[in-house]
């Protein structure tokens, strides 16, 4: 069993991670601006977390096992929560990352394909400067970037899926994944890591 501290627990990928490692007996810290809307589940504790808080943060998360960040690169300082990280003293950092700093082809990323959405951009942009931020770090933290399909939205929950890399995976109807198989798949690593410090993604 983990300790687990979830910072973004009440977001699309969030409710899905805690719904996960609650169903698999982990104990979570759900942290989010609004515990209230955290629904109760078994070893779950919710409480109120402030993003750009990092005092509040370290506090919130010491004495975890592991900490996964879910929140928004647009709406968070990502290098603030990784400091935060540092401070606490947790090795394992798990966060959930974007679609957008994947390969299409050698040297060329998805966000920089011409097809690539607009609206996503600022997002994916921030997600992929944070990668390389990790890539960077010295020490020992334990992180591990996990890059979902560029389709991530609600679905099923399968258990069928493919791991890859670095390299978007894509298949007849495109590149996807649910939200649900996503979480999966970010708490079968924690349970049995295989990809310490570095990125690797999934999808069908």
């Amino acid at each position: 069993m983990v300790k687990v501290a979830l910072i973004g627990a009440s977001g699309q990928a969030g409710s899905r991670l805690l719904a996960e490692l609650s169903a698999r007996g982990h104990t979570v810290t759900a942290i989010a601006r609004h515990p209230e809307k955290i629904a109760a589940r078994p070893g779950v504790t919710a409480v109120k977390g402030d993003v750009y808080d990092k005092r509040g943060l370290v506090a919130l998360i010491k004495g975890h096992d592991a900490v996964i960040s879910s929140v928004h690169y647009t709406a968070s300082d990502p290098a603030l929560i990784l400091e935060a990280v540092r401070e606490s003293g947790v090795k394992r950092y798990f966060v959930v990352g974007g679609a957008g700093s994947l390969e299409v082809a050698p040297g060329v990323r998805l966000i920089d394909t011409p097809q690539f959405p607009t609206a996503y951009k600022a997002e994916a942009s921030k997600g992929a400067e944070f990668l390389e931020l990790l890539r960077t770090t010295t020490g020992d933290l334990d992180w591990t970037f996990l890059s979902p399909s560029a389709m991530f939205a609600p679905g099923e929950r399968t258990g069928k899926f493919r791991i890859g890399k670095d390299q978007l995976l894509t298949n007849d109807n495109g590149s996807s994944i649910s939200f649900e198989d996503y979480a999966i798949a970010a708490v079968d690593e924690l349970e049995k890591p295989a990809h310490i410090r570095e990125r690797f993604t999934v999808g069908y």
